[in-house]
């Protein structure tokens, strides 16, 4: 028997040492997002009153301080008598909070009128509102702030809102503007005439959408590998009229004349009139006969042509 009764005097032993060792020990700082403060939120270790409420948390962004006598107070109010101190006099409570600004707000709006197709993935929008908004701490929530009316008027880029926010019994109406752009091809630098425009050649800078229309601007994949149709300076806007497709054959070209019937094809030299795009009728002096012939610009330095011309040379 005596050595059953030291079985159970050890265990004893052991429970108590582990009640001991379990008893909530208070923290110096807490931080809680909700209007309460658990027992869970104010101790380590807190067991089964964990979720149990202790008392109610302060406003939203703000933090306050909960002397000693109060705490044990609020708990043995429900039943938490016993916890270790930890050698605290206070504890600093913080509530998390989401700020309510201009951009929040200006969020929203440039969301809803993404969605009225308004704004589109190309632009960029700048919200201006009328009057100065003072930032506003509120509890944090999934929607902390919603829109819930827009008026836009797209003949000055005004807007008028009503926006509902967490923890506010009234809306919040604002008024302001939009600053929309669009990012538009330009000349990175000064280039002469009949240069075939590459990446390297255009810079993208914003320009308000309104004068983007009003200017017909031309995009980026409408550009690269055309020509430009004058000398143009540095910083130009590039428009669809201002280039066009490539010369394959400019004017004074030496040009090599083909003609081609079954497995016979005959060359002669020529020297361009007329310039002109691949698959475009060009003008070619016939450097053997003299004479002007109508020939279709196959390839830079070459023609040809679907009759045979007078005193075509074979080689």
């Amino acid at each position: 028997m005596k050595p059953l009764r030291s079985i159970i005097a050890a265990f004893a032993f052991a429970l108590c040492g582990t009640s001991a060792w379990a008893l909530p020990v208070l923290r110096a700082d807490v931080q809680v997002v909700g209007p309460v403060v658990t027992v869970g939120d104010m101790f380590d270790d807190a067991g089964s009153l964990a979720d149990t409420a202790l008392f109610r948390a302060p406003q939203p962004g703000t933090t306050g301080q909960v002397d000693l006598p109060a705490i044990r107070s609020a708990a043995a109010r429900i039943g938490l008598d016993t916890f270790e101190v930890n050698g605290l006099s206070a504890v600093s409570v913080s509530r998390a909070a989401t700020v309510i600004d201009d951009v929040l707000l200006g969020d929203l709006v440039i969301n809803d009128l993404r969605l009225r197709g308004i704004v589109t993935s190309s632009m960029k929008v700048n919200v201006y509102f009328n009057d100065l908004i003072s930032p506003i701490k509120v509890a944090v929530a999934d929607t902390p702030a919603r829109l819930e009316q827009l008026r836009y008027h797209p003949g000055n880029d005004s807007f008028t809102a009503r926006f509902s926010v967490t923890g506010a019994d009234r809306l919040v109406e604002l008024s302001g503007t939009l600053d929309l752009t669009v990012d538009v091809p330009h000349l990175a630098a000064a280039l002469p005439a009949g240069t075939v425009l590459q990446p390297s050649h255009i810079v993208m800078r914003p320009l308000p959408v309104r004068q983007a229309d009003a200017q017909g601007v031309a995009q980026l994949d409408q550009l690269v590998g055309m020509a430009l149709n004058r000398p143009s300076r540095e910083g130009m806007l590039l428009k669809a009229s201002d280039v066009s497709t490539p010369l394959t054959i400019a004017k004074n070209d030496l040009v090599t004349i083909f003609y081609r019937k079954g497995p016979m094809t005959l060359t002669v030299k020529g020297q361009a009139i007329t310039g002109g795009a691949q698959g475009t009728n060009v003008q070619i002096l016939n450097l053997m006969s003299k004479r002007v012939i109508s020939a279709t610009a196959i390839a830079p330095g070459a023609v040809e042509v679907s009759t045979a011309p007078l005193a075509l040379a074979g080689l």
